[in-house]
Protein backbone atom coordinates (compact mmCIF):
# COMPACT_ATOMS: atom_id res chain seq x y z
CA UNK A 1 0.00 0.00 0.00
CA UNK A 2 1.31 3.43 -0.95
CA UNK A 3 2.29 5.88 1.74
CA UNK A 4 0.39 9.13 1.70
CA UNK A 5 3.36 11.06 0.29
CA UNK A 6 3.18 8.90 -2.83
CA UNK A 7 -0.24 10.38 -3.57
CA UNK A 8 1.32 13.77 -4.33
CA UNK A 9 0.35 14.87 -7.84
CA UNK A 10 -1.51 11.64 -8.61
CA UNK A 11 -4.93 13.33 -8.76
CA UNK A 12 -6.02 16.60 -10.37
CA UNK A 13 -8.96 18.97 -10.44
CA UNK A 14 -10.17 19.06 -14.04
CA UNK A 15 -13.48 20.88 -13.69
CA UNK A 16 -14.49 23.80 -11.50
CA UNK A 17 -17.49 26.11 -11.63
CA UNK A 18 -20.06 28.04 -9.65
CA UNK A 19 -23.82 28.12 -10.03
CA UNK A 20 -25.21 30.48 -12.66
CA UNK A 21 -26.19 32.96 -9.95
CA UNK A 22 -24.78 33.70 -6.51
CA UNK A 23 -25.74 36.29 -3.93
CA UNK A 24 -29.48 36.63 -3.37
CA UNK A 25 -31.25 33.92 -5.37
CA UNK A 26 -34.76 33.49 -3.90
CA UNK A 27 -36.11 31.65 -6.94
CA UNK A 28 -33.84 28.59 -6.65
CA UNK A 29 -33.70 25.84 -4.08
CA UNK A 30 -30.65 24.21 -2.54
CA UNK A 31 -30.91 21.34 -5.02
CA UNK A 32 -31.33 23.64 -8.00
CA UNK A 33 -28.18 25.50 -7.00
CA UNK A 34 -26.36 22.18 -6.61
CA UNK A 35 -27.48 21.14 -10.08
CA UNK A 36 -26.23 24.33 -11.71
CA UNK A 37 -22.82 24.09 -10.09
CA UNK A 38 -22.47 20.41 -10.97
CA UNK A 39 -23.62 20.91 -14.57
CA UNK A 40 -21.19 23.78 -15.08
CA UNK A 41 -18.24 21.90 -13.57
CA UNK A 42 -18.91 18.80 -15.67
CA UNK A 43 -19.05 20.97 -18.79
CA UNK A 44 -15.87 22.75 -17.74
CA UNK A 45 -14.09 19.39 -17.55
CA UNK A 46 -15.31 18.37 -21.00
CA UNK A 47 -17.16 15.37 -19.57
CA UNK A 48 -20.69 14.00 -19.66
CA UNK A 49 -22.90 13.49 -16.63
CA UNK A 50 -22.70 9.74 -17.24
CA UNK A 51 -18.92 9.87 -16.66
CA UNK A 52 -19.40 10.80 -12.99
CA UNK A 53 -19.13 7.70 -10.80
CA UNK A 54 -18.42 9.27 -7.40
CA UNK A 55 -20.33 11.95 -5.53
CA UNK A 56 -19.18 13.88 -2.47
CA UNK A 57 -21.30 16.48 -0.70
CA UNK A 58 -21.95 18.04 2.71
CA UNK A 59 -25.02 19.67 4.17
CA UNK A 60 -27.22 17.83 1.68
CA UNK A 61 -27.99 14.12 1.89
CA UNK A 62 -25.89 12.44 -0.85
CA UNK A 63 -28.79 10.12 -1.71
CA UNK A 64 -31.14 13.07 -2.20
CA UNK A 65 -28.58 14.89 -4.34
CA UNK A 66 -27.81 11.85 -6.49
CA UNK A 67 -31.50 11.25 -7.11
CA UNK A 68 -32.02 14.88 -8.09
CA UNK A 69 -29.01 14.85 -10.43
CA UNK A 70 -29.91 11.47 -11.91
CA UNK A 71 -26.67 9.83 -10.86
CA UNK A 72 -25.99 6.30 -9.61
CA UNK A 73 -22.40 6.56 -8.34
CA UNK A 74 -20.34 3.62 -7.12
CA UNK A 75 -18.62 5.76 -4.48
CA UNK A 76 -20.28 8.30 -2.16
CA UNK A 77 -19.12 10.45 0.72
CA UNK A 78 -21.28 12.65 2.94
CA UNK A 79 -18.63 13.81 5.43
CA UNK A 80 -20.10 16.94 6.99
CA UNK A 81 -18.00 18.73 9.62
CA UNK A 82 -18.70 22.32 8.63
CA UNK A 83 -17.27 24.73 6.11
CA UNK A 84 -14.03 22.85 5.45
CA UNK A 85 -15.87 19.65 4.48
CA UNK A 86 -15.21 20.20 0.78
CA UNK A 87 -11.48 20.71 1.33
CA UNK A 88 -11.41 17.46 3.33
CA UNK A 89 -13.35 15.69 0.58
CA UNK A 90 -10.55 16.39 -1.88
CA UNK A 91 -8.34 14.15 0.22
CA UNK A 92 -11.04 11.46 0.33
CA UNK A 93 -11.57 11.68 -3.43
CA UNK A 94 -7.81 11.51 -4.01
CA UNK A 95 -7.61 8.22 -2.13
CA UNK A 96 -10.65 6.76 -3.91
CA UNK A 97 -9.36 7.74 -7.34
CA UNK A 98 -5.83 6.55 -6.69
CA UNK A 99 -7.03 3.13 -5.57
CA UNK A 100 -9.41 2.68 -8.50
CA UNK A 101 -12.64 3.00 -6.56
CA UNK A 102 -13.90 5.54 -9.09
CA UNK A 103 -12.83 7.38 -12.24
CA UNK A 104 -14.41 10.84 -12.06
CA UNK A 105 -15.41 12.36 -8.73
CA UNK A 106 -17.86 15.22 -8.29
CA UNK A 107 -17.61 17.31 -5.11
CA UNK A 108 -20.75 19.42 -4.99
CA UNK A 109 -21.92 22.22 -2.72
CA UNK A 110 -25.21 24.10 -2.84
CA UNK A 111 -26.70 26.27 -0.14
CA UNK A 112 -29.57 28.72 0.13
CA UNK A 113 -28.05 30.46 3.10
CA UNK A 114 -29.74 33.80 2.48
CA UNK A 115 -33.14 32.86 0.99
CA UNK A 116 -33.54 29.55 2.85
CA UNK A 117 -35.26 27.78 -0.06
CA UNK A 118 -35.32 24.00 0.37
CA UNK A 119 -33.11 24.06 3.47
CA UNK A 120 -33.20 20.97 5.67
CA UNK A 121 -30.55 21.20 8.36
CA UNK A 122 -31.72 20.33 11.90
CA UNK A 123 -30.25 22.08 14.93
CA UNK A 124 -28.70 20.14 17.83
CA UNK A 125 -31.41 18.62 20.01
CA UNK A 126 -31.76 19.19 23.75
CA UNK A 127 -30.18 15.83 24.55
CA UNK A 128 -27.05 16.50 22.47
CA UNK A 129 -23.87 17.63 24.26
CA UNK A 130 -24.31 21.19 22.97
CA UNK A 131 -28.02 21.09 23.80
CA UNK A 132 -27.22 20.19 27.39
CA UNK A 133 -24.11 22.19 28.17
CA UNK A 134 -23.88 25.23 25.87
CA UNK A 135 -27.12 26.21 24.12
CA UNK A 136 -29.13 26.71 27.37
CA UNK A 137 -26.62 29.40 28.34
CA UNK A 138 -26.89 31.29 25.05
CA UNK A 139 -23.83 29.80 23.41
CA UNK A 140 -25.04 28.79 19.97
CA UNK A 141 -23.99 29.69 16.46
CA UNK A 142 -21.06 31.56 15.00
CA UNK A 143 -21.98 35.08 16.21
CA UNK A 144 -21.82 33.99 19.85
CA UNK A 145 -18.83 31.67 19.67
CA UNK A 146 -16.24 33.13 17.30
CA UNK A 147 -16.07 36.49 19.12
CA UNK A 148 -14.92 34.62 22.26
CA UNK A 149 -11.74 33.49 20.54
CA UNK A 150 -11.16 36.92 19.05
CA UNK A 151 -11.41 38.49 22.51
CA UNK A 152 -8.88 36.03 23.94
CA UNK A 153 -6.49 36.60 21.03
CA UNK A 154 -6.70 40.37 21.53
CA UNK A 155 -6.06 40.04 25.25
CA UNK A 156 -3.10 37.69 24.80
CA UNK A 157 -1.27 39.38 21.93
CA UNK A 158 -2.40 43.00 22.18
CA UNK A 159 -4.03 43.02 18.74
CA UNK A 160 -6.68 45.75 18.54
CA UNK A 161 -10.10 45.83 16.92
CA UNK A 162 -8.82 48.53 14.57
CA UNK A 163 -6.01 46.23 13.45
CA UNK A 164 -8.47 43.42 12.79
CA UNK A 165 -10.53 45.91 10.74
CA UNK A 166 -7.62 45.98 8.28
CA UNK A 167 -8.43 42.38 7.34
CA UNK A 168 -11.85 43.50 6.08
CA UNK A 169 -10.26 46.40 4.20
CA UNK A 170 -7.66 44.20 2.49
CA UNK A 171 -10.27 41.65 1.51
CA UNK A 172 -12.59 44.35 0.19
CA UNK A 173 -9.80 45.61 -2.07
CA UNK A 174 -9.87 42.19 -3.78
CA UNK A 175 -13.67 42.13 -3.97
CA UNK A 176 -13.67 45.33 -6.00
CA UNK A 177 -11.81 43.37 -8.68
CA UNK A 178 -14.42 40.59 -8.73
CA UNK A 179 -17.61 41.39 -10.69
CA UNK A 180 -19.48 38.56 -8.94
CA UNK A 181 -18.71 39.79 -5.45
CA UNK A 182 -21.63 40.59 -3.18
CA UNK A 183 -20.87 42.94 -0.30
CA UNK A 184 -22.78 44.28 2.67
CA UNK A 185 -22.48 47.91 1.63
CA UNK A 186 -22.94 48.73 -2.06
CA UNK A 187 -21.95 52.35 -1.38
CA UNK A 188 -18.38 51.21 -0.76
CA UNK A 189 -18.13 48.90 -3.76
CA UNK A 190 -16.27 51.41 -5.91
CA UNK A 191 -14.55 53.28 -3.11
CA UNK A 192 -12.06 52.45 -0.40
CA UNK A 193 -13.34 50.95 2.83
CA UNK A 194 -11.86 52.72 5.85
CA UNK A 195 -11.12 51.54 9.39
CA UNK A 196 -13.76 53.92 10.74
CA UNK A 197 -16.35 52.40 8.36
CA UNK A 198 -15.67 48.95 9.79
CA UNK A 199 -15.68 50.17 13.38
CA UNK A 200 -18.87 52.20 12.98
CA UNK A 201 -20.88 49.44 11.30
CA UNK A 202 -23.56 47.78 13.41
CA UNK A 203 -22.35 45.86 16.47
CA UNK A 204 -23.05 42.12 16.21
CA UNK A 205 -21.36 40.67 19.29
CA UNK A 206 -18.44 42.47 20.86
CA UNK A 207 -15.80 42.88 19.57
CA UNK A 208 -17.30 42.04 16.16
CA UNK A 209 -19.14 44.58 14.00
CA UNK A 210 -21.12 43.84 10.85
CA UNK A 211 -18.24 44.50 8.46
CA UNK A 212 -16.08 42.09 10.48
CA UNK A 213 -18.55 39.29 9.69
CA UNK A 214 -18.95 37.19 6.58
CA UNK A 215 -21.80 37.66 4.15
CA UNK A 216 -24.94 35.52 4.15
CA UNK A 217 -25.67 34.46 0.56
CA UNK A 218 -27.12 31.84 -1.75
CA UNK A 219 -24.50 30.06 -3.86
CA UNK A 220 -23.24 26.76 -5.21
CA UNK A 221 -20.09 25.37 -6.72
CA UNK A 222 -18.57 22.07 -7.76
CA UNK A 223 -15.27 20.54 -8.75
CA UNK A 224 -14.43 17.41 -10.74
CA UNK A 225 -11.36 15.33 -9.92
CA UNK A 226 -9.72 12.45 -11.72
CA UNK A 227 -6.32 10.78 -11.92
CA UNK A 228 -3.41 12.72 -13.38
CA UNK A 229 -3.21 10.24 -16.25
CA UNK A 230 -6.85 10.77 -17.26
CA UNK A 231 -6.46 14.52 -16.82
CA UNK A 232 -4.01 14.61 -19.74
CA UNK A 233 -6.84 13.78 -22.16
CA UNK A 234 -9.20 16.52 -20.95
CA UNK A 235 -9.36 20.09 -22.29
CA UNK A 236 -8.75 22.01 -19.07
CA UNK A 237 -5.42 22.73 -17.45
CA UNK A 238 -5.12 20.26 -14.56
CA UNK A 239 -4.65 21.53 -11.02
CA UNK A 240 -2.85 18.84 -9.03
CA UNK A 241 -3.32 17.92 -5.39
CA UNK A 242 0.17 18.25 -3.96
CA UNK A 243 -0.60 17.96 -0.26
CA UNK A 244 -3.67 17.45 1.89
CA UNK A 245 -4.51 17.24 5.56
CA UNK A 246 -7.57 16.99 7.78
CA UNK A 247 -8.11 17.01 11.53
CA UNK A 248 -10.63 17.32 14.35
CA UNK A 249 -9.64 19.10 17.55
CA UNK A 250 -12.92 19.45 19.43
CA UNK A 251 -16.59 20.16 18.76
CA UNK A 252 -18.05 22.46 21.43
CA UNK A 253 -16.22 25.71 22.06
CA UNK A 254 -16.07 24.85 25.76
CA UNK A 255 -13.77 21.97 24.81
CA UNK A 256 -11.30 24.07 22.81
CA UNK A 257 -7.94 23.65 24.54
CA UNK A 258 -6.61 27.13 23.76
CA UNK A 259 -8.72 30.01 22.44
CA UNK A 260 -5.57 31.50 20.91
CA UNK A 261 -4.89 28.67 18.49
CA UNK A 262 -6.52 25.73 16.76
CA UNK A 263 -4.85 22.37 17.23
CA UNK A 264 -6.78 21.05 14.24
CA UNK A 265 -5.33 23.84 12.05
CA UNK A 266 -1.80 22.88 13.05
CA UNK A 267 -2.39 19.17 12.40
CA UNK A 268 -4.00 19.51 8.97
CA UNK A 269 -1.55 22.17 7.82
CA UNK A 270 1.49 20.22 8.94
CA UNK A 271 0.28 17.12 7.13
CA UNK A 272 -0.35 19.05 3.90
CA UNK A 273 3.10 20.66 3.87
CA UNK A 274 4.73 17.33 4.73
CA UNK A 275 3.00 15.57 1.85
CA UNK A 276 3.72 18.36 -0.65
CA UNK A 277 7.36 18.54 0.37
CA UNK A 278 7.54 22.30 -0.12
CA UNK A 279 8.21 25.37 2.01
CA UNK A 280 6.08 28.39 2.82
CA UNK A 281 8.12 30.44 0.36
CA UNK A 282 6.85 28.21 -2.46
CA UNK A 283 3.23 29.28 -1.95
CA UNK A 284 2.15 32.00 -4.38
CA UNK A 285 -1.37 32.69 -3.15
CA UNK A 286 -3.44 31.85 -0.07
CA UNK A 287 -7.19 31.23 0.00
CA UNK A 288 -8.19 31.19 3.66
CA UNK A 289 -11.66 30.75 5.09
CA UNK A 290 -12.75 34.09 6.56
CA UNK A 291 -16.01 33.73 8.42
CA UNK A 292 -14.80 36.61 10.61
CA UNK A 293 -11.82 38.93 10.35
CA UNK A 294 -9.74 36.91 12.80
CA UNK A 295 -10.26 33.52 11.10
CA UNK A 296 -7.53 33.97 8.44
CA UNK A 297 -5.22 35.45 11.08
CA UNK A 298 -5.53 32.26 13.13
CA UNK A 299 -4.74 30.28 9.99
CA UNK A 300 -1.59 32.27 9.24
CA UNK A 301 -0.32 31.64 12.76
CA UNK A 302 -1.25 27.94 12.85
CA UNK A 303 0.08 27.16 9.37
CA UNK A 304 3.46 28.68 10.16
CA UNK A 305 3.31 31.78 7.98
CA UNK A 306 3.64 33.93 11.09
CA UNK A 307 4.59 33.66 14.73
CA UNK A 308 1.68 33.44 17.20
CA UNK A 309 0.00 36.83 17.43
CA UNK A 310 1.63 38.23 14.28
CA UNK A 311 -0.65 36.98 11.48
CA UNK A 312 -2.53 40.28 11.36
CA UNK A 313 0.66 41.97 10.12
CA UNK A 314 0.06 40.54 6.64
CA UNK A 315 -2.97 42.82 6.43
CA UNK A 316 -1.48 45.80 8.24
CA UNK A 317 1.49 46.15 5.90
CA UNK A 318 -0.27 45.31 2.63
CA UNK A 319 1.28 41.92 1.96
CA UNK A 320 -2.17 40.32 1.61
CA UNK A 321 -3.66 43.01 -0.64
CA UNK A 322 -3.46 43.42 -4.43
CA UNK A 323 0.18 43.85 -5.47
CA UNK A 324 1.28 42.52 -2.08
CA UNK A 325 3.96 39.87 -1.64
CA UNK A 326 1.55 37.12 -0.53
CA UNK A 327 -1.99 37.67 -1.88
CA UNK A 328 -4.73 36.39 0.45
CA UNK A 329 -8.40 35.78 -0.40
CA UNK A 330 -8.21 37.11 -3.90
CA UNK A 331 -11.89 36.65 -4.74
CA UNK A 332 -12.98 38.94 -1.88
CA UNK A 333 -13.43 36.10 0.58
CA UNK A 334 -16.40 35.25 2.71
CA UNK A 335 -16.27 38.82 3.99
CA UNK A 336 -16.96 40.49 0.65
CA UNK A 337 -17.49 37.86 -2.06
CA UNK A 338 -19.95 35.16 -0.99
CA UNK A 339 -20.64 33.00 2.04
CA UNK A 340 -23.72 30.75 1.91
CA UNK A 341 -22.92 29.06 5.23
CA UNK A 342 -20.20 26.56 4.31
CA UNK A 343 -17.62 28.54 2.39
CA UNK A 344 -14.92 25.94 1.76
CA UNK A 345 -15.90 25.21 -1.84
CA UNK A 346 -15.25 28.79 -2.89
CA UNK A 347 -11.67 28.94 -1.68
CA UNK A 348 -11.02 25.89 -3.87
CA UNK A 349 -12.72 27.44 -6.89
CA UNK A 350 -10.71 30.66 -6.55
CA UNK A 351 -7.45 28.73 -6.20
CA UNK A 352 -8.24 26.84 -9.40
CA UNK A 353 -8.93 30.11 -11.23
CA UNK A 354 -5.64 31.55 -10.04
CA UNK A 355 -3.63 28.47 -11.01
CA UNK A 356 -5.26 28.30 -14.42
CA UNK A 357 -4.44 31.96 -15.03
CA UNK A 358 -8.16 32.73 -15.43
CA UNK A 359 -8.69 35.21 -12.59
CA UNK A 360 -8.82 38.32 -14.75
CA UNK A 361 -8.12 41.62 -12.99
CA UNK A 362 -7.34 39.83 -9.73
CA UNK A 363 -4.80 37.42 -11.25
CA UNK A 364 -1.78 36.79 -9.05
CA UNK A 365 1.74 36.02 -10.17
CA UNK A 366 4.45 33.58 -9.15
CA UNK A 367 6.56 34.86 -6.27
CA UNK A 368 9.68 33.24 -7.72
CA UNK A 369 9.04 34.28 -11.33
CA UNK A 370 6.80 37.36 -11.52
CA UNK A 371 6.55 36.97 -15.29
CA UNK A 372 4.47 33.82 -14.73
CA UNK A 373 1.04 33.43 -13.16
CA UNK A 374 0.80 31.70 -9.78
CA UNK A 375 1.89 28.07 -9.72
CA UNK A 376 1.09 26.90 -6.18
CA UNK A 377 -1.84 27.82 -3.93
CA UNK A 378 -2.83 26.84 -0.43
CA UNK A 379 -6.48 26.53 0.60
CA UNK A 380 -7.43 26.16 4.22
CA UNK A 381 -10.53 26.35 6.34
CA UNK A 382 -12.19 25.47 9.64
CA UNK A 383 -15.30 23.45 10.27
CA UNK A 384 -17.53 24.55 13.09
CA UNK A 385 -15.99 26.72 15.79
CA UNK A 386 -12.33 26.01 14.86
CA UNK A 387 -13.16 22.36 15.60
CA UNK A 388 -12.39 20.68 12.27
CA UNK A 389 -9.80 21.66 9.72
CA UNK A 390 -8.97 20.96 6.10
CA UNK A 391 -5.83 22.08 4.26
CA UNK A 392 -4.82 21.45 0.67
CA UNK A 393 -1.86 22.59 -1.41
CA UNK A 394 -2.68 22.78 -5.12
CA UNK A 395 -0.40 23.36 -8.07
CA UNK A 396 -0.42 23.59 -11.87
CA UNK A 397 3.01 22.00 -11.68
CA UNK A 398 4.36 19.12 -9.60
CA UNK A 399 7.51 20.36 -7.82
Amino acid sequence: MAGYKELKGQVAIVGAAESDEIGVVPNKSVLQLHAEGARNAIADAGLKKSDIDAVFTAGTNPAVLCEYLGLQPRFIDGTSVGGCSFVIMMEHAMMALYHGMCNYALISHGESGRSRVGVDRPSPGPSSPAGQFEIPWGVFGAPTTFPMTMMQYMNTYGVTREQFAEVAISTRSWARKNPRAMIWDPAYHSGELRVEDVMESRMVAYPVTLFMCCLVTDAAGSIILTTADRAKDLPTKPVYLLGTGEAIGHQMISQMEDFNQSKAFQLSGGRAFDMAGINHEDIDVLELYDAFVHTPVYALDALGFSKPGEGVNYFLDGRAAPNGSLPINTNGGGLSYTHPGMYGMFIILEAVQQLRGQAGERQTMSRKDPSQTSKIALVHGPGGMFSASGTAILGNIIP
